[in-house]
């Protein structure tokens, strides 16, 4: 508590130090500032067993050796493709329910809903127009995915990493767990960072990587593919909360080779490499010691092995998935303190790249001042009409300058047709 107090003097300190030194000064670098961890995911509903093993799983692992971790459900990412509005809430609440049982724990982690901080937008804007057109063309998903579209991708998808980089920015986040197919958007955040820094002074932390040590989970069907729940193939996905039956009947079914040994050779023997990468991450155990057990050993006894070594991992999370299912009000409960106290931590900063950018005064001591001296500056009938509260009617009129001083902003010099606007009555509503 009594560091949480200092911090907080620490910040407002700084705020008031840059008040005084005027719109030109420099952002104070903060450079003792605490290890942040950032991270998000897509609601597709249930993960399934490649969520779980190159992402839920080490999230799990970094809340319990962090102390400011923050997990978003980014729906806001999930409409760059249609969606049906109502099965989209459902799974954000699927997810959230997978995510509590897979360990994610709101007490440690500032778990939330994306589109509930609406400052992500808005910082999206801002760094989408400090990006130019053709960094974003060259990406790699954004081909891959134009590619296998009869049509264009919409903007959404074109504009899907600063998106992203603004979700990690706006927390002034230090480190992200991605997978490899996302470092390339992560070089995007970063120099989106630095280019920032450069004009305006040191303000965002540069983020680093943290990769997961599991490679890609690949599909059970198509060992060159990676497992998606979008599949056609329903064989291809292991989901968590898959039955013991389902579970073996596609493991059974997985793709392998000829060769009955059970060896570690992705280049060569790509089904049964993910078999043996499968087995080994959720025994916890090294690839190494896996196939030495599984030493003579054909593949069809081996993929039952592996397949009861899912079930056994997969069991308690299944069973806690369906007790948080039944609790609808809890999981909306936990997405909106969640998202408030992402709220908290993303308003002053988006405030300030707005002050950095737009020259616009600090919202937060606006705000703050407007609210003391008059509740009612906003919502007021006769306020708006150019009464002061409290006045009767027939009484004069205040002036635009007189509310600007009675909200405490001062003004330099007010044009004589504004002073004549703002004694008349008309456009009153």
């Amino acid at each position: 508590m009594a560091l949480h107090s200092m911090r907080k003097a620490r910040e407002c300190w700084n705020f008031i130090r840059a008040l005084h030194q005027g719109p030109d000064a420099a952002p104070v670098p903060q450079k003792d500032a605490v290890k942040r961890i950032f991270s998000g995911i897509q609601p597709t509903g249930i993960p399934h067993l490649g969520n779980y093993l190159g992402a839920i799983e080490s999230w799990v692992r970094l809340q319990d050796e962090h102390d400011s971790v923050l997990y978003s459900i980014v729906d806001l990412h999930s409409i760059t493709v249609p969606q049906d509005p109502t099965i989209l809430r459902q799974s954000i609440l699927d997810m959230t329910a997978a995510l509590l049982a897979c360990g994610i724990n709101p007490e440690k982690t500032i778990l939330f809903q994306q589109s509930q901080v609406s400052e992500h937008t808005q910082l999206s804007w801002m760094l989408t127009c400090m990006v130019r057109l053709p960094r974003l063309q060259h990406l790699h998903q954004w081909k891959a995915k134009t590619a296998k579209e009869k049509q264009s991708g919409t903007m959404g998808l074109l504009t899907y990493p600063v998106l992203q980089a603004a979700d990690i920015l706006l927390y002034k986040s230090t480190h992200v767990p991605v997978g490899e197919d996302q470092v390339q958007h992560m070089e995007l955040v970063q120099d989106l960072a630095q280019s920032f820094n450069k004009k305006y002074g040191e303000f965002f932390p540069v983020p680093k990587c943290i990769l997961t040590s599991m490679k890609k989970v690949k599909s059970l069907r198509d060992p060159s593919a990676k497992m998606s729940k979008s599949d056609p193939d329903k064989l291809a996905t292991v989901r968590i909360t898959d039955s013991p039956e389902e579970i073996v009947q596609k493991f059974r079914k997985a793709m392998t080779d000829f060769t009955s040994e059970v060896t570690y050779e992705p280049a060569s023997r790509g089904g049964v490499s993910n078999l043996v990468a499968i087995h080994a991450a959720v025994a916890g155990l090294p690839v190494e010691e896996v196939v030495r057990r599984s030493a003579g050993m054909d593949t069809a006894r081996y993929k039952l092995v592996v397949a009861d070594a899912v079930i056994e991992k997969f069991a308690p999370i299944k069973s806690e998935i369906e007790k948080l299912k039944m609790n609808k009000d809890h999981l909306e409960k936990v997405l909106q303190v969640g998202s408030a106290k992402a709220k908290e931590l993303a308003y002053p900063v988006c405030q300030e790249v707005k002050h950095l950018q737009l020259r616009t005064l600090p919202g937060e001591f606006f705000n703050r001042r407007i609210h003391e001296d008059s509740r009612a500056i906003s919502s007021t009938r006769t306020l708006r009409c150019g009464f002061p509260p409290g006045t009767k009617a027939g009484s004069p009129p205040w002036s635009a300058s007189e509310h600007r001083r009675h909200a405490g902003v001062e003004e330099a010099s007010t044009l004589p047709r504004d002073r004549e606007k703002a004694q008349s009555h008309e456009g009153c509503v």
